[in-house]
């Protein structure tokens, strides 16, 4: 029978009666990477700084914080559509220099209506950069 004794850079085997039979060296301290390894390792790194870029990023940005305010009411200026009119007329009437089809697109957007016509009595939002036209009311006038 033969036992086999391990030092860190020689090994021997030994038989029963205490007599070296072999010794051999072994390699210590090498790890060698084939280029598919680099590629495995450099895709492993490249994932782990970007997971860990995302943390940071989560952490640092700011956070967003809700008002303990009502919402008000008072955030749009109305113009209240008389027999008659129009968004055309009412977008000339707010803005002669400007070009109607522009105003009227903004309040169409502004208002979410489905098309360009209104009703008389219908409340219309308006930019709030008409809120000094005499035509305009504001939301506590309506009753809103």
């Amino acid at each position: 029978m033969s036992a086999a004794v391990m030092s860190p850079t020689i090994m021997s085997a030994v038989n029963v009666n205490g007599a070296e039979v072999r010794e051999t060296a072994t390699k210590t301290g090498s790890l060698r990477l084939t280029r598919r390894g680099r590629v495995v390792f450099g895709a492993l790194a490249t994932v782990l700084v970007a997971g860990l870029l995302a943390v940071v990023a989560a952490f640092a940005a700011p956070e967003a914080m809700a008002s303990g305010e009502a919402p008000r009411g008072d955030q749009f200026e109305y113009v209240v559509v008389q027999p008659g009119s129009s968004l055309w007329s009412l977008a000339s009437h707010l803005d002669p220099a400007a070009d109607p089809r522009d105003l009227v697109s903004e309040i169409v957007r502004l208002n979410q209506l489905p098309g360009s016509s209104v009703q008389a009595g219908d409340a219309i939002a308006v930019p709030l950069r008409y809120s000094e036209n005499p035509l305009v009311v504001s939301a506590e006038e309506l009753g809103a």
